[in-house]
């Protein structure tokens, strides 16, 4: 017994001793500390993050971008605390990590560059987090509305708002997706709650490098699908959109089923007209797009089926794609990560302010 407790803790020590050096070498660099997702439930139906908290992006395993900043005192990714009343509009622009942007400096960012734009003569308040769907759009924008005195919503569409509002296909924690009910789709909460052990990880900076910077559950997943399918099958998968770009009928199918549901349901949950949403939908960016894939074919169907719905859209690929025609030395995006950098964040807050809904709020001289 005595020799197995030794050796017992021989291999302790064998283990804590490396763990807890590299721990504390992570802690000297500028490994990402996450944005800390707070409980949803009834009491707090809204998701949000830990409020008035600095926080520090980077990417990679080598930190090959890092980024500070800040959630304020609604618990949104923004320099700026936000108010209840004010005496000029508001504006809400609500979106996934591409309105959050944690890798962007703020001011930088689409909602950075319309605040700065609209000075003293308006507020823009950011509701974003990354891997949210357009069916949890909604309620940020009721959120705007309700609680923060919102009188208009942009909404940033991109390639994995579509699917990802069902249930079948992704449930975030703490988001709201659509579910099947008799046969119609009703949005349903998906209640979150960190456990103890996620509480006590978030300290780790070992952890948080494993999770953040590696994105070890990403690796993980595709480890197990290249054991799960044959060497012959497992060629490397498509992107486009930043989505798979395969478009097999039944994921079509359901993604435009989900389009109809939020089109329909979009003004009722926001407390808002038609004329008082706009949708600024994510394109393929470069010349030579209109492909058929999965995300070319979307985008395509909701820009029709929401222009017929009365509200207004604004293809961004009307933007990117001539500035990238004139300068083809330029990339909207960063080398290791498809969302925008702060070019693309320009272009996309140009389109905004440019936009029917921002300019009869926020008049230009």
């Amino acid at each position: 017994m005595r020799g197995a407790l030794i050796r017992l803790a021989a291999l302790a020590v064998a283990v804590l001793v490396p763990l807890t050096l590299v721990e504390a070498a992570l802690r000297l660099l500028p490994v990402s500390t996450g944005l800390q997702a707070q409980p949803v439930n009834r009491q707090s139906p809204v998701f949000h993050f830990a409020p008035n908290r600095d926080f520090r992006y980077s990417a990679d395993w080598n930190f090959s971008r890092v980024n500070g900043g800040r959630t304020n005192n609604a618990g949104f990714v923004n320099d700026r605390d936000y108010a209840v009343e004010g005496p000029h509009p508001l504006l809400a622009v609500v979106g996934d990590s591409y309105v959050e942007a944690a890798m962007v400096p703020f001011a930088e960012t689409i909602a950075g560059r319309l605040a700065a734009r609209v000075g003293e003569g308006g507020r823009v308040y950011s509701f974003a987090a990354s891997g949210a769907p357009l069916s949890q759009y909604m309620i940020w924008a009721r959120h705007a509305v309700k609680d923060w005195g919102a009188d208009a919503v942009a909404v940033v569409v991109v390639g994995n708002d579509f699917d990802e509002s069902l249930a079948a296909y992704k449930v975030g924690p703490g988001f709201h997706h659509y579910v099947e009910d008799k046969g119609e789709l009703v949005l349903r909460r998906f209640d979150y709650r960190p456990s103890p052990w996620r509480l006590m990880l978030r300290h780790s900076a070992l952890v948080r490098y494993l999770v953040f910077n590696l994105h070890l559950e990403a690796t993980v997943e595709r480890l197990r699908d290249l054991v799960s399918v044959p060497e012959a099958q497992a060629a490397p998968a498509q992107f486009v959109g930043n989505v798979l770009a395969s478009a097999d009928a039944k994921r079509l199918d359901d993604s435009r089923r989900v389009v109809e549901a939020v089109l329909r349901d979009f003004p009722t949950v926001a407390g808002l007209p038609p004329d008082k949403i706009a949708f600024f939908v994510d394109g393929l960016r470069y010349p030579g797009g209109g492909d058929d894939s999965y995300f070319s074919q979307m985008r395509r169907f909701f820009i029709a089926a929401a222009r017929m719905r009365g509200f207004e859209v604004v293809d961004l690929d009307d933007l990117f794609v001539p500035y990238a025609e004139t300068h083809p030395e330029v990339r909207f995006e960063w080398p290791t990560d498809g969302h925008w950098n702060g070019l693309g964040h320009q272009l996309a807050a140009e389109a905004v302010a440019g936009s029917r809904l921002y300019r009869t709020r926020f008049p230009s001289p």
